[in-house]
């Protein structure tokens, strides 16, 4: 059918074909091995690094890459933690050239975060659109990290990126997709014209239902990070957003129903005998 070959669609983005329309960061957890554990549970085959992390050397002197599998996982460097375009550029050619060195396909990508304020982690929408143009004329896919604005979406895809990635709500904030009216209207943007076109939600996922939310308003995958690694049990949470990812996709491809202000029964009223009380006889 139909449905079973685009429920088993891989996930394009750019020259990038992923199996899991899940992408699950590497950052927060309280151990390194912890983290392996979840990655390798959260089904995913791509995650992202911050390249400018503080501590790529953990208290027990571990190095963060020595427990990721490069043959298993495309790594996606990121730019978080950059609140000019300049330093964002800056960061994301240094990404390329540490995946260079690993032989990762991941080298020529880059999810891209332009920082507004250290309070909000909201993104800059003027410099995040600067940097895409740039970074696009560099040669780098580009996959931006933007705030739920449609114009904003918009004008990104015009200017090149790989993937519009707008939040659900504030990086780490736990409180889901906030405006799903607004991710609808991205959607409506960013697919004008080419269906194909890869829509992720990023930020603010909290638990296994905001993943389902997300990918039932028809968006192609999420990114999330926090919702596993600062979980009471990471790993069984792991797994729960894979469930999740995946039932979602179902759903959305199988059709809610709509919504009724009134009640339908369930069961055919016409042409039924309606039961009464047995008459003596």
């Amino acid at each position: 059918m139909a449905t079973d070959v685009a429920l088993n669609d891989p996930l394009k983005l750019g020259n990038h074909v992923l199996s899991s329309r899940l992408i699950v960061g590497t950052g927060k957890y309280a151990s390194y091995p912890l983290m392996a554990d979840c990655l390798a549970a959260s089904g995913s085959d791509c995650i992202t690094v911050a390249v400018r992390r503080d501590r790529l050397i953990d208290a027990q002197g571990q190095n963060l890459l020595d427990f990721i599998d490069t043959s298993r996982y495309v790594l996606l460097p990121n730019t978080a933690g950059c609140f000019t375009t300049d330093d964002a550029i800056r960061v994301a050619r240094l990404g390329r050239e540490i995946l260079l060195g690993l032989e990762n396909p991941g080298a020529d990508w880059v999810k891209l975060e332009v920082l507004a304020d250290k309070k909000t982690l909201l993104p800059d929408p003027v410099a995040t659109l600067e940097a895409t143009e740039k970074l696009v004329a560099e040669g780098f896919q580009v996959l931006c990290y933007t705030t739920d604005d449609p114009v904003i979406a918009r004008r990104l895809k015009q200017a090149g990126a790989t993937s519009v990635m707008p939040a659900g709500s504030p990086i780490g904030s736990g409180q889901g997709v906030l405006n799903p009216n607004n991710i609808r209207i991205c959607l409506e943007y960013l697919k004008e014209g080419d269906r194909e076109y890869p829509v992720i939600v990023d930020a603010g996922v909290g638990t296994a239902s905001d993943v389902t939310i997300a990918m039932e308003l028809g968006v192609d995958g999420v990114l999330l990070n926090t919702g596993i690694a600062h979980a009471r049990d990471p790993l069984l949470m792991a797994k729960a957003m894979r469930a999740a990812c995946e039932s979602g996709r179902q759903a959305f491809l199988a059709g809610r129903i709509p919504k009724k202000l009134y009640a339908t029964a369930s069961s055919p009223v016409e042409g039924t005998i309606a039961a009464g009380p047995s008459k003596p006889r």
